[in-house]
């Protein structure tokens, strides 16, 4: 099985660079993962609604474009209304995927959310939490996570869990 990050953006902050390659190199041994950056659309000053929809959709249709959807890759899109899930809840879907023969893409949409086009294709629609994430940090987050949930299904003493 092999995980490819999606995401919209690139240039990132040297600590979150860090941070990323940290969690990437440890998971490794356990887990085929791949980053692929797609550039976010050029954004006005003050962008009007009608300005904020054609960015989701340019960086949508980019999304789809990296999404190899003709092999068995799953679209995981990461989304503040999608449903909320525990570190054990992703380790249990990271191995029914393995199970599976499944890949998956997982997506980190731009600053402005994700398009209508990319959440109707979405095999699963998650939220890492309730709060409002930037998103370099969500690159962060989402690495170590998915390191912990492989920890856990790898029996590995990383996660310190209930």
């Amino acid at each position: 099985m092999k995980v490819r990050i999606l995401t919209v953006g690139n240039k990132m902050p040297s600590w979150v660079q860090t941070g990323f390659d940290e969690y990437y190199k440890r998971i490794q041994p356990m887990l085929s993962t791949e980053i692929v950056e797609i550039a976010a659309a050029k954004r006005a000053k003050n962008p009007s609604d009608a300005n904020l929809a054609q960015y989701r959709e340019q960086e949508g249709q980019a999304i789809l474009a990296a999404h190899n959807a003709s092999s068995r890759e799953q679209l995981w899109v990461l989304d503040v209304k999608g449903k909320m899930i525990s570190t054990e809840g992703l380790a249990d879907k990271l191995a029914d995927g393995m199970q599976q023969g499944d890949d998956i893409a997982l997506v980190i949409g731009g600053a402005d959310g994700v398009s209508p086009e990319v959440l109707a294709k979405a095999d699963a629609k998650l939220s890492l939490s309730a709060l409002t994430l930037p998103h370099p940090l969500v690159r962060v987050v989402l690495m170590e996570q998915l390191y912990r949930a492989m920890s856990i299904n790898n029996n590995h003493p990383y996660h310190r869990g209930n």
